[in-house]
């Protein structure tokens, strides 16, 4: 029969909706009916839409005979290749080239396409803001790596690149520059190495004269870290940040911050720490200068509050342009007050000056890095890039999400991969996102990559000229902008309550990965917070969840018994909803579970049960090899039955007193010695649940039960019989057919197919028949490519919907007597009078 959908124009108000096998009568009434309409949870004062389908029970392999089912069964080994893709073309297509070339420079996805009237001043103005910010940072950076590094390299570094990023960068608001966690790694290699050629806080080394071998060693180390974070690029590792969760770069970047603001307090209280790097330095430095408070330099401390004061009351200030509001640029007009001040009137606070002055201004030229000593350095080198790449695409990502675009991962890894590279040039240091400048060029305005372009050419320009005027500015100054634009990461703290009720996962995430960064580093700390976000990730998919479904009234809805209270359970049969996928890892929980909600649990067999059921299994099918006759069908025979029976099921016992060898509630397998070779199946306690064992029947009278009808078939023949001393038992509420529901399964692995298949298999063997609903065709697909099915679990078991299943479950186990009765008495019926009939309580009122 084919199936017939009805609009909703042509449907009554009231319609039912049947099967032609068995039907449960599904009642569909309307709005105006509020007593009867168990699924609507509110009057929305329209009509709800009703349909009405008519059609026959479905399995999945009619339903792939019907279909006509083009992927091969997995049964047939052969190899299948396509013709279509037997051709080699060789073609161009300027469309793919151009979509090639924008991807490899993304420049000029924003250059073509740039509104200069409404983005130029913005631009401007985040580009002043930064190439001042960026003078004074990288003399910082010199200072905390205490390099003999000329200014003029260093610029020159900084300056080619940010060239380089705005060319092969994706992000429109990162400022690539030093960072100072970065810097103070690559001291901590010179340390790990023993190498002693770095210039000290307050006087000039011995071997100042010569500071090749530490330029040398530097520009090594940068040189290995672009290579590496280039090759990682190339081969597309980049996608390891999909993986990451949102809640994992919070806290990263907030873990950053905090080491960041920790950093700082070397200029905040002009107090320098020789703390080597550590697990928990970060504590180690706080109690440090804790205890150096008292020596802390006053001038430094007033500087450092009023410039903070400063910052936070012109923080809500903001320009109007066009329409639209900028920040105040108040860090660059800051930087150019203190270094007036500060070049006129001699402050007590320390600066760069100190250090700058004992490096030789000569330029060095740029030279190819020496890769002599790569095996001293390549495991440095690795850490490096991994904390470099993921500092740049963690706050790309931020800011991205913020402005509506996306960065693509792997082209940010070769951008900062070419930039380190041609860092090494210049023997300058590691770059990556200075965290403080691309919050500056975001919150001034910045809208693309030009603002960066117009601060490194401003950096460049100012820093050449005049370069010896920024030396002056205190330490202090720029520790207090710098700690002024951590606060927005800081402000994730507030996210923490609402993440708990959220998402306990996430917020194990955040806090694991939290503490691990504060206190492992960034290095170590994303490894463990990557390690753990996996395992938990992994752990949660995998858990198992089976859920017990009920059926709404009067519908083909079904919902869990649990939540729903108008849910009823369908008399002799067990929905049970898997909402997981079954593999290796969860297979065993997934028994215990189903087995545990079925009062159940499993038993292994004894020697002489086992024999007993090797010997009938290989009876029955030496019976159907001698009954075999040959012919030629395009399908082969399905392979017989090959499960070895090593467990029995048992029903659970109230006490744990009672042994588990004891034959009450126990089943057992056995063989007798007659023509048939038929199985026994001792039920030996007269209370026995009334949820166990529906499907046992007693003598031949069901020989019309199809549980497992294929020829050749161990079970083909069988016959169950109670125990001549037990008298068969009438069960109030039996158990004859177990429903799963694998319409959230998305794939099986081998070993859970193997469980699956154990399982129906031992459901059967006690008259208990177990159907799939709702299976993927994925799933059905791996299930093929298992050797799942046989000759008695076969695609009829397997039903397309849910409904189906329940339909063909009752069709089977009730007498056509009843069913006609049923049918014929509900049809009869009007929609008041059978609410009536489920209703006791209105029936008596009514009376």
């Amino acid at each position: 029969m084919e199936p017939m959908v009805s609009s909703p124009a042509s449907v009554p108000r009231r319609c039912f909706l049947w099967s032609p096998v068995f039907a449960v009568p599904l009642f569909v009434p309307d709005c105006g009916q509020k007593e009867a309409m168990a699924l609507n949870t509110r009057d929305t004062g329209r009509q709800p839409a009703a349909y009405r389908v008519q059609r026959e029970i479905q399995t999945e392999e009619q339903l792939q005979a019907y279909c006509e089912r083009e992927v091969p069964s997995a049964l047939e080994r052969g190899l299948q290749i396509s013709r279509k893709n037997r051709r080699l073309y060789c073609r161009f297509s300027w469309r793919r080239f151009r979509k090639m070339i924008l991807m490899m420079l993304p420049i000029l996805n924003w250059l073509f396409s740039y509104q200069w009237r409404e983005w130029i001043m913005r631009d401007l103005h985040a580009g002043l803001s930064v190439g001042m910010f960026q003078i004074p940072q990288g003399l910082l950076g010199v200072w905390l790596t205490r390099l003999p590094l000329p200014n003029t390299n260093g610029f020159l570094s900084a300056f080619c690149c940010s060239m380089t990023y705005i060319i092969f960068g994706t992000s429109q608001h990162i400022s690539i520059g030093s960072f100072s966690i970065l810097n103070m790694a690559a001291a901590n290699i010179l340390k790990t190495l023993d190498f002693n050629q770095t210039l000290p806080s307050n006087s000039a080394p011995d071997n100042y004269s010569d500071p090749s071998q530490a330029l040398t060693l530097t520009a090594s180390v940068t040189f290995l870290t672009g290579i590496i974070q280039f090759l990682l690029g190339c081969c597309c590792l980049g996608r390891v940040k999909t993986y990451m969760p949102k809640t994992l770069i919070n806290a990263c970047l907030t873990a950053a911050a905090v080491r960041v603001i920790v950093a700082q307090l070397t200029f905040i209280f002009d107090i320098v720490l020789d703390i080597p790097a550590s697990p928990l330095d970060i504590f180690y430095n706080l109690y440090h200068f804790f205890l150096a408070i008292p020596k802390a330099n006053a001038t430094s401390m007033l500087l450092f509050l009023l410039s903070m004061a400063v910052l936070q009351v012109t923080a809500s200030l903001r320009i109007v342009y066009k329409h639209s509001l900028m920040a105040f640029p108040m860090e660059l007009l800051l930087i150019i007050i203190v270094t007036i001040i500060s070049n006129c009137i001699r402050l007590h606070a320390e600066s760069n000056n100190t250090v700058v002055s004992m490096i030789p201004q000569r330029f060095l030229p740029p030279t190819v890095p020496d890769v002599s000593n790569v095996n001293k350095v390549i495991l440095h080198a690795f850490s490096i890039a991994i904390i470099s790449y993921f500092l740049l695409v963690f706050v790309g990502e931020r800011y991205a999400s913020l402005h509506g675009y996306h960065i693509a991962s792997n082209q940010e890894l070769i951008a900062v991969g070419l930039c380190n590279i041609c860092s090494s040039f210049f023997k300058s240091f590691v770059v990556s996102c200075t965290i403080s400048g691309t919050v500056i060029q975001e919150r001034t305005g910045g809208r693309t990559q030009l603002a960066a372009a117009i601060g490194a050419c401003v950096m460049l320009v100012i820093a050449l000229k005049l370069g010896h005027f920024f030396q002056m500015i205190p330490n202090c100054i720029l520790a207090a902008i710098v700690v002024f634009n951590m606060s927005p990461f800081l402000q994730n703290f507030r996210d923490i309550p609402m993440l708990w009720r959220q998402d306990e996962y996430h917020f194990v995430i955040w806090l694991v990965t939290f503490a691990a960064v504060l206190c492992f580093g960034l290095d170590m700390g994303l490894v463990i917070a990557i390690g753990f976000a996996f395992l938990l990730i992994t752990i949660r998919l995998h858990r198992v969840k089976t859920v017990m479904l009920g059926q709404i009234p009067n519908t083909n809805i079904y919902r869990s018994l649990s939540d729903y209270k108008a849910a009823k359970e369908i008399e002799g049969i067990k929905i049970f909803q898997c909402c997981s996928s079954i593999s290796f890892a969860n297979m065993n929980c997934f028994k215990t579970c189903l087995l545990n909600k079925m009062d159940m649990k499993t038993v292994p067999l004894d020697v002489s049960e086992m024999r007993a059921f090797s010997s009938c299994c290989l009876a029955a099918t030496t019976v159907g090899r001698e009954d075999h006759t040959f012919f030629c069908v395009y399908d082969p025979p399905l392979p017989p039955t090959t499960i070895l029976y090593r467990e029995k099921l048992v029903k659970q016992h109230s006490t744990d007193s009672q042994s588990s060898s004891s034959s009450v509630n126990l089943v057992h397998w056995s063989k007798y010695e007659d023509k048939s070779s038929s199985r026994t199946l001792l039920v030996g306690a007269p209370d026995a649940s009334p949820n166990f064992n529906r499907g046992v029947r007693t003598g031949r009278n069901e020989q019309d039960r199809r549980a497992c009808c294929a020829p050749g078939s161990a079970i083909d023949n069988s016959s169950i019989h109670f125990d001549q001393e037990q008298q068969p038992m009438h069960l109030p509420c039996p158990v004859h057919t177990i429903i799963f529901d694998f319409s959230m399964v998305q794939f099986v692995d081998l070993t859970g197919s193997d469980l699956l298949r154990q399982i129906m298999h031992m459901f059967h063997n006690i008259g208990i028949t177990a159907l799939i609903a709702g299976c993927h065709s994925s799933v059905v697909a791996d299930f093929e490519k298992n050797d799942f099915f046989d000759s008695c679990i076969t695609k009829e078991r397997f039903f397309l919907t849910l409904h189906d299943a329940v339909l063909a479950a009752l069709n089977k186990h009730q007498r056509p007597d009843e069913l006609d009765h049923t049918v014929r008495e509900f049809a009869e019926k009007p929609p008041a009078e059978q609410q009536e009939s489920k209703d006791p309580a209105r029936a008596e009122q009514k009376l």
